[in-house]
This record gives C-alpha cells, sequence and structure tokens, in this order.
C-alpha cells in the first residue's frame, strides 16, 4: 500500500525533523525527500508534516505513521532475510540474573526472538555467580550478570549502586541485629551487605534465605527483614531505607555481559547489541 523509499525518506524526516539533514542521511536530494512526503501525504489523505520557515513537525496523523513505518519497514525487512536464506540460525544459550527479569529484558528478549526466528534461544535463570562459572565452563554462550562495578571483564550494560530496602513502615531498633533477607552463599549482594555490615559494627542475622527475587520481595513485603539490591529495581511499594537507619553504603554494581569466547560470534554479537541498544529501564508495573 504504501512505498518503502517514501516511508524511508518520512521517517527521516520524523527523526530529525529537518528535511536537509533527512536528505544527507539517505543520499538523497532534498527536493527528492520533499516529493516522497508529499507523495506519501497523497497516498494517506492526511497531512503528516507541518513545515514553515522556522521549524519541522509531525501532524497527530504523522505520529501514527511514523509508528506504523517502523512496523511496515521491519516486516519487510525480516520477511526479506527469512525467504532469502539470509535469516541467522542456530542455538544461543543465554542466562540471566533473575532480579534483572524486572528490567525490560523479558521484552528484548521477545523482541529478539520475533526478529531471529530461526535462532533457538535457551534461557537460563539463576544467580550470577553460578552463571558466570557456567559461561566459563562453556555450558552457556552469554550470561548477563551482576557484577562488582570495576571489574574487567564483560561488557557494561549499565551502572547501578545497591541501596538497602524495606518497607515505608520498616522500624530498625537501635543495637539490634539487623534483620536480613538475601539468597544464599555464595551471594554478591549478600556478601556486599554482611561485609558492610561488620566493617560498620553492625551485628545481623539472616531472617530468610530463598534462590529467587521474587522470594526476596516477597519476605521484604511481609516485613520479615530488609534487604539489599540495586537501586533501579526497587519495586513501586518498597523504599531505599538506607539513609533512615544510618545503614552502611553496600557499593557499586554493574549489569554486565559476559560471552563464551567459543560461542558463535554471529548469534552472540546479534543479542548483546539488541540488549546494549535498548534502554533497559525498570519494568515497572
Amino acid at each position: 500500500m504504501y512505498d518503502n523509499d517514501q516511508l524511508r525518506s518520512f521517517l527521516a524526516v520524523a527523526e530529525t525533523l529537518n528535511f536537509t539533514r533527512a536528505a544527507e542521511r539517505l543520499g538523497l536530494s532534498q527536493p527528492t525527500v520533499s516529493q516522497h512526503i508529499k507523495k506519501l501525504e497523497e497516498a494517506t489523505g492526511r497531512q503528516l508534516v507541518l513545515r514553515d520557515t522556522r521549524a519541522v513537525r509531525l501532524t497527530d496523523n504523522g505520529d501514527a505513521m511514523a509508528g506504523f513505518a517502523r512496523n511496515i519497514l521491519a516486516a519487510q525487512d525480516d520477511a526479506g532475510r527469512y525467504f532469502s536464506g539470509a535469516a541467522m540460525r542456530g542455538r544461543l544459550r543465554f542466562g540471566t540474573a533473575d532480579d534483572l527479569a524486572y528490567t525490560r529484558l523479558p521484552t528484548i528478549l521477545r523482541d529478539f526472538r520475533q526478529l531471529y526466528p530461526q535462532i533457538n534461544l535457551e534461557l537460563t535463570v539463576s544467580q550470577s555467580d553460578q552463571l558466570y562459572r557456567r559461561v566459563k565452563a562453556g555450558q552457556l554462550d552469554l550470561v548477563f550478570v551482576k557484577w562488582v562495578s570495576g571489574a574487567q571483564e564483560g561488557t557494561v550494560v549499565r551502572h547501578d549502586h545497591f541501596s538497602w530496602v524495606g518497607l515505608e513502615q520498616t522500624q530498625l531498633e537501635p543495637g539490634v541485629p539487623v534483620p536480613l533477607i538475601s539468597y544464599p552463599a555464595p551471594s554478591l549482594s549478600r556478601k556486599l551487605a554482611i561485609d558492610a555490615l561488620e566493617k560498620n559494627g553492625r551485628t545481623w542475622r539472616v531472617t530468610c534465605n530463598t534462590k529467587e527475587i521474587n522470594g526476596v520481595i516477597a519476605a521484604v513485603r511481609a516485613g520479615i527483614g530488609i534487604t539489599v539490591m540495586p537501586s533501579t529495581l526497587i519495586p513501586d511499594d518498597l523504599v531505599s531505607i538506607t539513609r533512615r537507619f544510618d545503614l552502611p553504603p553496600v557499593g557499586e554494581v554493574d549489569f554486565t555481559l559476559v560471552r563464551n569466547p567459543l560461542a558463535r560470534t554471529d548469534v552472540v554479537d546479534a543479542l548483546e547489541q539488541a540488549i546494549m541498544g535498548r534502554k533497559l529501564n525498570p519494568a515497572r508495573s
């Protein structure tokens, strides 16, 4: 229904809001880009772009067309790769720390599977230290883990810091051991939390050991104790209580991709680029 060249010219204008820059991006002349926009507006029967001597902006119909254009072009590219035999194939064994599922990672993985339907994506969810051992043993191709900030290995996707987390109504009595909810040892967050408390002269006791982030969050919500987690992953109904009770800082953390050097480079590169190229914001309810 719509010409691909016209859609590409329209998207370039929509993203730059400048006909000259859009033309430069596409390697076309400005009159050609303008003609593409005009023909697309004729095809839709709607005005898509408003332009005067000072600015370029999209109409409401233009905003809608930008979304349709991206989907149309992406679908055509996918179909072309699939039926031309150029679609990437193979197996990709990917591991991720379970609390990173609270980011947009599941959406990124879903979109990746749609983009590369002939890649057999095998997902393992576990703790970071276990995933690291498995990728080093050649049992996984790429892992997404929480790493102590500044570690030399891997590709950092996002930098964050740990916070003490509890309910809004949490109370910690002076001199009473800190009630700690954590993963079993060995665990990065557990180790850093205990090290920070002991360095600060604070006593502690583990009130809940759980292997999954859902168990950690459920225990905190039940008021059993407090936990340590990356600040950007704190659920909406929990709060950082670090400053409230003068709890010691726990440290910085990097969300890091670590790859198996023996894995297929093209397949691993594709998923790594998909994760690096998308905003890994928390998935809020």
